[in-house]
């Protein structure tokens, strides 16, 4: 492994490790405190911006880090993986459709009054499939990159831990959230591989 492999996985668990805290109930909670109720309608979009901002260094070190190529997809085996990156964009844009583009960017917190009633759970369409099948089509799109490095690797390998233990922190809050009617859910769907369930 190069230096630039470790550095990147490390730099992106920090990143991870970050947003996790930023997203938490008790990062909310000290906004509520400190900026008041209406904190509540800049956060999201406020967190969004933060994630999008600092996401930048991490995604530009495996371009300036010494880095070696572990493959190439040749043709025409390159357009299956190609293909298949376009179905996972296809499945983000779909369940972006399904939950709310604006909302789930934040503009439509910082537009509206906030609302103290939960939206209704969405279980129907690609949700049907997995629980969090934006995660699932995020994954689906850098594991079938065309040209593999070690410093894409270790973002990858950084960006699929991120995901999946934000997909866990993000249970925890439906199901406070949303309570027996998520874990129901949670009982019936797949969290982020169709057909896999994992016992608690």
């Amino acid at each position: 492994m190069t230096t630039g492999f470790w550095v990147i996985l490390l730099t992106v668990l920090v990143y991870g490790l970050a947003h996790s805290i930023l997203a938490s109930y008790g990062a909310k909670r000290r906004a509520r405190q400190w900026f008041g109720t209406n904190s509540e309608r800049w956060f999201r979009l406020f967190y969004n911006f933060i994630a999008a901002i600092t996401l930048l260094p991490v995604l530009v070190l495996p371009v300036v880090l010494v880095d070696k190529e572990l493959y190439s997809i040749p043709f025409p085996w390159v357009i299956l993986t190609i293909s298949i990156q376009l179905l996972a964009i296809t499945a983000l844009v779909l369940g972006l459709r399904q939950t709310g583009l604006w909302s789930f960017v934040g503009l439509r917190q910082l537009i509206r009054e906030p609302d103290i009633t939960p939206t209704p759970l969405v279980t129907g369409g690609l949700y049907r499939w997995v629980r969090h099948p934006l995660y699932t089509a995020g994954l689906i799109f850098i594991w079938f990159s065309q040209v593999m490095t070690y410093n894409l690797l270790a973002l990858f390998i950084g960006l699929t831990i991120y995901i999946v233990i934000g997909a866990i922190y993000e249970e925890r809050k439906l199901e406070r959230e949303y309570g027996q009617s998520y874990r129901d859910y949670q009982a019936r769907t797949p969290m982020l591989i169709p057909g896999l369930k994992i016992r608690k």
